[in-house]
């Protein structure tokens, strides 16, 4: 079994809760979450590399549109489709 942690820090407390909260519907049964203060954990867990990564992938994913939407970053044109391995 494949087990994978992801740490996000953002600038307050108030930033970290909008996108916890963006992104838990689309986690349910896949990724555990938990908000401390101004950090988001995700642990995700898979039988085999392939679904870890296809898990990644779309927290990822979710991760980068709720940041988007809430004004975090900048939103990006990615014509190729890969913007997380550039």
């Amino acid at each position: 079994m494949l087990e994978l942690e992801l740490r996000l820090r953002y600038e307050d407390e108030r930033t970290a809760e909008s996108v916890l909260r963006a992104v838990e519907p689309d986690n349910g049964g896949y990724v555990e979450s938990e908000l401390n203060g101004k950090e988001i954990i995700f642990k995700m867990k898979a039988k085999d590399a392939g679904s870890m990564r296809n898990t990644a992938d779309d927290l990822l994913v979710c991760i980068k549109i709720a940041e988007e939407a809430s004004g975090i970053v900048a939103s990006a044109t990615d014509f190729d489709g890969d913007a997380f391995f550039e």
